[in-house]
């Protein structure tokens, strides 16, 4: 059995990618360069550094990675198709569980390295925008602030980050619901219980677009989840607990379709990544996500519904110097271009403390009566 080895480095630009592995780099290199040394130029390396490296992993692996023949391009060999295809599924599956890792050890040298830094511990449904602005706000000086502000974001389902806030565990929970969602509706019924107005704050964030990812072309011409139950496309959804989960459960309610109408609503992926790997990789047909999760695969979107992002507090937290940083800087015109460049986002009420009555209408107030009937 071949083992797997993680380590980490310390940089002022670390990238983009979640683990860094460089077989797999090599490899989607060649795959896309079509040679060796056309791989080596991609990354900044020697063909003899590249050729070396190749070969001593096909040792330590027991089979061989690239083929050609005489005339031909380099390919991928069928077992360093398949070891490509592996590191994207793992990548995808895991992003949330290794963010939430490389959350705590950044949130572990920021004070070391920056003694002006404030820390926000955030529990948020899976959003890409949050990630972005993780990246933003470590930057020193944005919004008049003496030092970074580092956000310690874990990504879980909209629910458990919700929880996470009233038992103290987080100081900032990402939800989202529909723009209106109904009294009657599963997003009411979830939340109404974990939300109580005079004990928490609604700051907006961002508007963003919910669909179907689905292949290049479309070639199963899905419009709608109607579409989905009456072709018996291979569906993959997100699990219980995710306000994506939350948000299915009321399209398909306005749709008249129940779960067991689609075919895969059982099968789950942790994240919009992987729901949109599982489509790229053929696993599934279909699946409920975000825009910016299937361009970045180059697959095709279909959007269904625009939905508001929100982040909740305590009322208590609201001046606090950390979080009056963060709300400065959601502020800014600087992140708010950041955001609208992204696909299927928009800022909308960005860093502004909301009534819940506005945002989250199922809540209603009665006023109270005074003795003798009086109102």
């Amino acid at each position: 059995m071949h083992r797997v080895q993680l380590h980490y480095t310390l940089s002022r630009d670390a990238g983009d990618a979640l683990v860094r592995n460089p077989l797999p780099e090599m490899l989607e290199a060649v795959a896309r360069q079509g040679s060796i040394s056309g791989a080596a130029r991609a990354l900044g390396l020697s063909y003899r550094h590249v050729w070396g490296a190749l070969k001593r992993w096909e040792e330590q692996l027991g089979s061989e990675l690239i083929v050609w023949g005489k005339g031909q391009s380099a390919q991928l060999s069928e077992f360093g198709t398949k070891l490509l295809w592996a590191e994207r599924q793992a990548q995808a599956r895991l992003a949330p569980q290794i963010e939430a890792l490389r959350a705590d050890l950044e949130r572990a040298f920021a004070v070391a390295f920056d003694p002006g830094a404030h820390v926000l511990t955030v529990y948020a449904s899976h959003d890409d925008a949050l990630a972005a602005l993780r990246s933003h706000a470590a930057q020193p000086g944005l919004s008049g602030q003496s030092g970074a502000l580092h956000l310690d974001i874990r990504f879980t389902g909209s629910v458990d980050a919700i929880r996470a806030l009233n038992e103290g565990r987080c100081t900032i929970a990402g939800f989202h619901t529909l723009e209106q969602p109904a009294a009657e509706s599963q997003a009411a019924r979830t939340y109404r219980p974990l939300l109580q107005p005079g004990l928490h704050k609604v700051i907006g964030f961002a508007r963003r677009t919910q669909g179907l990812i689905v292949a290049p072309g479309n070639p199963l011409g899905l419009r709608s989840l109607q579409d989905v139950a009456r072709t018996r496309a291979r569906f993959v959804s997100r699990p219980l607990g995710s306000g994506t989960r939350v948000l299915l459960g009321d399209l398909l309610a306005q749709a008249e379709l129940a779960p067991g109408d689609l075919a895969g609503y059982e099968h789950d992926e942790p994240s919009h990544t992987a729901v949109a790997q599982a489509v790229a990789a053929g696993v599934a047909d279909v699946g409920m996500g975000i825009e910016l999760a299937a361009r970045a695969r180059g697959l095709d979107f279909v959007p269904l519904v625009h939905e508001r992002y929100h982040l909740a507090c305590l009322k208590s937290t609201l001046e606090q110097p950390a979080m009056r940083a963060l709300r400065d800087l959601l502020q800014t015109a600087t992140w708010q271009q950041q955001m609208e460049a992204m696909p299927g986002y928009a800022p909308m009420h960005c860093g502004q403390v909301l009534a819940m009555s506005r945002v989250l209408p199922w809540w209603t107030f009665r006023a109270r009566r005074h003795p003798g009937g009086a109102r």
